[in-house]
């Protein structure tokens, strides 16, 4: 049986790897050059925070190994406020951890395991221009020579990214739903390197935030000390883009905001000049099977990066997947429709949540308020873990509990905790043994209310 894979980034790749590891011959096309020979063009990527549900995939796939020492650990977000002053607010639990991760040796490292496989055969420089889908087959072009060639198969299966090329084919069928909503805002990537012994300017097992309300930087660690800062600013307004228009509003801007991290970023100027600033976009469509023709990943559900969930739900498409031909003896039918209906809640959901982290993340994080509401969250998990876990964990490290589930749970978090903030002189008594039975009176009445 044959696979046809379009799209050899990350989700591709490592679906690739699993159905070659099941011993289905695979066909992986991918339009950009092979970059363990070619190199990596950065400039647009954000650094990934990969999680348990991205793990979990690696796991499966019996790659953890390879990829978990090219991570690393961060226990928290370390903000940064404008007065230069710092906060750090762990993820969750002690051992808690998401794992920063370059995109490019994470792509090179999923490419190296797939070409150890027989089964798995990698063609690059090929663009798909045309899909059949109940046949199925994908026809390609070759990006250099124009040579073509139409490849059938008994699976095609769409890996090729928000902008895909498989899904603009189906796009174009009767009745099919699709969606495609920009943000007002871009992101620019810039970089702090290493110290001149190879050492970090910065914490390096944080996630760093730049809050500033309308607009934030984060960085992101790297194994060889530098970090990988993105900007995310609107495209127009009073502070935008549209008014960095010269290297002395460029160095003025960042000396006002970010006054700490200017002088840890020699290269800022020729960075913001010369990197491309990139969209943000959330695209959601339905459905994602036609026939044996079937989309994953971005190609399915595009995100915004803000929940750092993006490649770990591209990751859990594919291990459900894997998994539902396990449960259904590799009936590729029956698998693929289960995989829809599992899937297409879970994709939209992840996506409003990442809408929402933006506004946590650039506006909330430093908001007292909501500082608060937090240190209430963790204290009502230590107190009383079954009957009440953050958002943020179920997320983030419930590879279980499904992110639909994980939306609806944080919405009824949200009625708790509001609930509890109407208590008298809270802000003062928050962490007052004595109010250990009110706040489980009131997790009880929502649990049972919910049962």
């Amino acid at each position: 049986m044959e696979v046809v894979i379009v799209g050899g980034g990350l989700v591709g790749t490592l679906l690739a790897i699993l159905l070659g590891r099941r011993g289905y011959r695979i066909r992986l096309f991918e339009r950009r050059p092979d970059m363990r020979t070619h190199g990596y063009t950065g400039g647009r990527s954000i650094n990934l925070a990969l999680s348990d549900r991205g793990i979990r995939a690696l796991e499966r796939a019996g790659i953890a190994d390879r990829i978990l020492p090219l991570t690393i650990p961060m226990k928290g977000r370390m903000i940064h406020h404008q007065d230069s002053s710092l906060d750090f607010q762990p993820y969750g639990i002690e051992g808690q951890v998401i794992r920063s991760l370059s995109r490019a040796r994470l792509n090179l490292a999923l490419l190296e395991a797939a070409d150890d496989l027989d089964t798995v055969q990698m063609e690059f420089e090929w663009r798909c221009v045309h899909v059949e889908p109940e046949v199925p087959a994908a026809t390609f072009v070759h990006v250099r020579t124009g040579e073509q060639q139409r490849v059938a198969g008994d699976v095609l299966i769409g890996a090729d990214g928000a902008y895909s090329a498989v899904r603009e084919v189906l796009r174009t069928r009767d009745r099919y739903n699709y969606c495609q909503e920009y943000l007002d805002y871009g992101y620019k990537e810039l970089s702090i390197p290493a110290g001149p012994d190879g050492s970090f300017l910065m914490e390096p097992n944080a996630l760093h935030i730049w809050p500033r309300h309308n607009f934030m930087m984060i960085a992101l660690p790297n194994t060889e000390g530098t970090f990988t800062c993105t900007l995310f600013l609107p495209y127009e307004g009073e502070v935008s883009f549209a008014q960095l228009y010269s290297r002395d509003r460029v160095h003025e801007f960042f000396a006002h905001y970010f006054p700490d991290a200017v002088p840890l970023m020699p290269t800022l100027l020729e960075d913001f000049e010369h990197n491309p600033t990139a969209s943000l976009v959330t695209i959601r469509c339905f459905p994602w099977v036609v026939g044996r023709t079937a989309l994953i990943g971005d190609a399915a559900h595009a995100i915004v990066p803000f929940y750092g969930q993006g490649m770990n739900a591209g990751f859990e498409d594919c291990r459900i997947l894997d998994e539902l031909l396990d449960r259904y003896h590799d009936d590729w039918d029956a698998a693929l429709q289960e995989y829809q209906r599992l899937r297409k809640p879970a994709g939209d959901a992840v996506a409003q949540l990442a809408l929402d982290n933006f506004v946590e993340m650039r506006d909330k994080v430093a908001d007292p308020q909501f500082l608060l509401r937090k240190k209430i969250e963790v204290l009502l998990f230590e107190h009383f873990p079954e009957l009440y876990t953050p958002l943020y964990t179920l997320v983030t490290f419930s590879p279980d509990v499904s992110y639909d589930q994980a939306y609806r749970q944080g919405q009824a978090n949200e009625r708790i905790i509001a609930e509890i903030m109407k208590l008298p002189n809270i802000e003062e008594r928050w962490d007052d043994p004595a109010l250990l039975p009110e706040y489980r009176h009131i997790l009880e009445r929502f649990h049972d209310h919910a049962s």
